[in-house]
């Protein structure tokens, strides 16, 4: 395809190539509604000075850095999560958001502990994923000592420590999946619940919300042993094998 020109990125914009020309140079103000416009335009068609756009039409804005924490780099889910965070930072209209994306490459508390500190030392604030161990909140605590809010993505840990927590309500995550099963299930039967540890508290919440809903609305169906997966694919094969 052809490179969008500065003609295009004026037409699609609605505005003069003279406007376009103002505001990737800085030379005169413009309207910040119209500098948005321009750059939103840019976006949309792939115009290559969309960087520089960004810079001129953010420049005013706060700047953050933010340092992000997930697991399991293989993992098309934590791959698609890095991506939309780094969308909606790209995006943001109201700060100019800097991310600085690792992931942890077995999820001890040692090497969640390292991976902290090192994003400490660039970022404003942290959001990670991650179990819930008693030596990952005391690192917590530390570094809410120095001014850097630490927040915990998906399943929550370091509770009444961390900043604050995002993702869903886990119980009623997994209340939810056992109404599907009860209500979908041909026939009663035997009902196999996995996770990936127990040290991850949403994994632990949604195991509570499965198993209270059986034992609250469907005691028919019986609610095997819990299983722990790791979240990999050998031990789901190896598992999903035994039944």
């Amino acid at each position: 395809m052809k490179r969008p020109t500065i003609q295009d990125l004026a037409n699609v914009s609605g505005v003069s190539v003279a406007t376009v020309d103002r505001v990737l140079n800085g030379r005169h103000r413009v309207r910040e509604e119209t500098a948005r416009r321009v750059y939103d335009a840019a976006s949309s068609i792939g115009y290559h000075a969309v960087g520089l756009l960004r810079q001129r039409v953010f420049q005013d804005l706060p700047q953050y850095r933010l340092g992000i924490l997930l697991q399991r780099p293989n993992q098309s889910f934590y791959q698609s999560l890095a991506r939309e965070i780094e969308t909606v930072a790209q995006a943001s209209t109201s700060a100019r958001i800097a991310t600085q994306i690792e992931y942890a490459s077995a999820s001890t508390p040692s090497v969640i502990i390292e991976k902290l500190e090192m994003l400490a030392r660039r970022n404003q604030a942290i959001a990670l994923v991650g179990p819930d161990y008693p030596a990952v909140t005391s690192v917590v605590e530390v570094l809410k000592a120095k001014g850097i809010p630490v927040f915990s993505l998906l399943s929550d840990l370091a509770s009444g420590v961390r900043e604050g927590y995002i993702g869903l309500n886990n119980r009623k995550a997994g209340r939810t999946a056992a109404w599907f099963i009860a209500k979908t299930a041909t026939k009663p039967g035997k009902v196999a619940c996995f996770v990936g540890s127990h040290r991850y508290h949403g994994h632990e919440l949604r195991e509570i919300g499965f198993r209270s809903y059986f034992r609250e609305n469907a005691p028919e169906f019986q609610v095997l042993e819990t299983l722990i997966n790791l979240e990999t694919a050998r031990s789901l094969t190896r598992q999903r094998s035994t039944f």
